[in-house]
Order: C-alpha cells, then structure tokens, then sequence
C-alpha cells in the first residue's frame, strides 16, 4: 500500500472457467469496496496473474458499463500449479508486497478449492464468489453464469426442435455439466425435451442404447411420428452425441442428428438474473469483508444472503431439484401412463 494512502486494500480475481455475470460481479466488488472506502487491485489471468504479480488498479470508471458483457474483463486461467506448497508461499508473499489485506475469488469448486489452499499460508480474509455455469456448489440456490447457460441451452432446443419436427428426426444435444446435470434438468424441461442423460441419472442404472431405442420407439408409438430431442449432458456416453448418433443409425436405422452446443453457452449477454444475482454477491462479498468474515462464500438461500464455509461448497452435494427432476422424467415423460384409477 502506498505511504500517503490509509484505505484498506482488497484484492479481487476471476478463475477457472469463464461465467456470464463475472463482469457484473467484479463491478459490484468495485463499486462497493469504493463505497465504503476501500481499494482494488485486480489481478489479471485468475491465479496465474496472482503467482506472476499481473496486477492492476480498478476505480469504478473502469467497471461501471461491463454489465451487459460476457467473459471477464480481467481474464481467467486455470493453474495446476496453484496447487504446489511453494505457489501458495508465493501468492502471499505478492499479495502482502501490495499491502493486501482481503482477496475476493470468482469462481467454482476448483477456484475455492485454490482459495482454501492460499489460506494455509496468507493471513489474510479470503471470500468466494460462486461464479459457474454448472451450479454444483454447495449452499446456494444459484451461481452466476447458470441462468444464462440454460437460457443458451433452451434457445439452441427450440431452433433444434424446428428442423427435427420438419424431419421427423432423432437430435441429441449436448450440454455442459459433466459433474452435475443441473443445465442439462433445466434446459431440457424448458424446450420440453423427451429424454435427458445427466450424471445423476446415470450413476444407479446407466442408460443403455437397447433402452433408449425402445423408449424412442414407444414415443413414437404413443405420438405418432415426429421428432424426439434427447439433452446429453456432457462424458455421460461413451464419444459423446456424435458416437451416440451413429450408433443408432449404424445399429438401429434411426436418423439422428448430433448438436453440440459446448462453449457457447458461456457467452452471450448475461440474463438479467444473472446480472442482478452477481451484483447482489458482488457487495455482500465486500461486506463480508467488513465483518471480519473469511474463508467463505457468499451465497443466496431462499432470497437472503448467506455465508457458506468454502470447505462446505466442494464437500457437500448440491443435489437437482427432486420435484422438477419427478415432473420431467415421470409426469412428462410421453410413455408413463397416470398412476390414478
């Protein structure tokens, strides 16, 4: 910190992969930690930027017109080797030669996972901000970038739903979320899709391709012919849609079109849900902050703000909605007859 300068000086980064909303984040961060008085200095490329001091100054003229952008405008970066002894001893060392005092982190389990591993050897108060499109973090109703990847998802099923209605076709759309199926859920119930593949559903009895030609079958049997759109959630088939699809037509006949929709999901304007939802997280990091709070994220829970141990986001399982997971794969499922006598 500069000799004429009493303000506190915090410390604020984007990590991991990319979020529509981290642009709305860091402008909350910004125009809060000058509302109370405070300085940022941004580190450029996440922790990479923090190992190699890539630091620079934000005021709120910086930041005050980034809302409606996607990406970050300070850069992300994911580091291995943010996870060695000797790069933690390092981080603190450049971010006490900046007279940093608190460290604000965007970002997902794996950029928390980083934070927690700074902590063990900085002194200093460290906040998350749940900045991912996947949701999977534990404590919080939602993360900044989700709502716009479902958004992307949903707008990409519609268009897709127009050429496979006109085909009378098979489309299997692959979505991020690995890990989690929460996009996959919400993508498909939102463009009424006839059949998801998400991680979730996959770990108790795997979908096998003699099951799926069948429930394709029966559809089409109870409907007519028509299209059906499948959403993939991403490395829960072997080769993904596009071995998918051409098993089904090399082992079944079947016309089938794959669509992977991949990283455009993380671009595009932000929805006004995630813009508001980041700057909500933005300033309750910074106020966090205030209260002496470290070694937690800031969260949302039933429209309040909460604080959730960082630990606590990676350890703990963020599970899909039971109710919209029974809607979509019992109540809207065009082959399962009502229940009712």
């Amino acid at each position: 910190m500069s000799e004429t300068s009493t303000k506190q000086r915090i410390g604020v980064l984007t990590s991991g992969g990319d979020a529509p909303g981290m642009n709305a984040a860091l402008r909350a961060v910004v125009l809060a930690a000058e509302h109370y008085g405070m300085e940022v200095m941004a580190f450029r490329h996440g922790y990479e930027g923090l190992l190699n001091n890539e630091h620079v100054p934000l005021k709120s003229a910086d930041v005050l017109h980034v809302l409606q952008y996607s990406g970050t405008i300070i850069k992300s970066a994911r580091c291995p080797r943010f996870k060695e002894v000797e790069s933690a001893q390092l981080a603190a060392n450049n971010l006490d030669s900046l007279g940093i005092s608190a460290l604000v982190v965007i970002g997902g389990d794996g950029s928390f996972r980083g934070a927690h591993h700074l902590s063990q050897y900085w002194k200093g108060q460290i906040i998350g901000v749940p900045g991912t499109i996947d949701n999977d973090l534990y404590g919080t109703d939602a993360t900044i970038g989700y709502s716009t990847a479902v958004a992307i998802a949903m707008d990409a099923l519609d268009k897709i739903r127009d050429t496979a209605d006109a085909m009378d076709r098979v489309f299997i759309v692959e979505v991020m979320g690995r890990h989690a199926g929460f996009i996959g859920l919400k993508s498909a119930m939102a463009a009424g899709a006839e059949r998801m593949i998400l991680p979730e559903l996959q770990k108790d009895k795997p979908l096998t391709i003699a099951a799926l030609v069948k429930h394709i079958k029966r559809v089409e049997e109870v409907r007519g012919a028509g299209s059906y759109v499948m959403v993939l959630s991403e490395h829960q088939w072997p080769g993904g849609a596009v071995a998918l699809s051409e098993q089904l037509e090399a082992e079944y006949n079947m016309p089938c079109r794959p669509c992977l929709l991949g990283h455009i999901q993380r671009g595009g304007p932000p929805t006004p849900s995630d813009r508001v939802l980041a700057s909500e997280l933005g300033v309750h990091a910074v106020e966090l902050i205030l209260q002496g709070k470290t070694e937690v994220m800031a969260g949302i829970k039933a429209g309040e703000m909460v604080e959730v141990p960082l630990v606590d986001t990676w350890t703990k399982k963020n599970p899909l909605d039971a109710n919209l997971l029974r809607i979509q794969h019992e109540i809207f499922n065009p082959v399962k007859k009502s229940t009712r006598s």
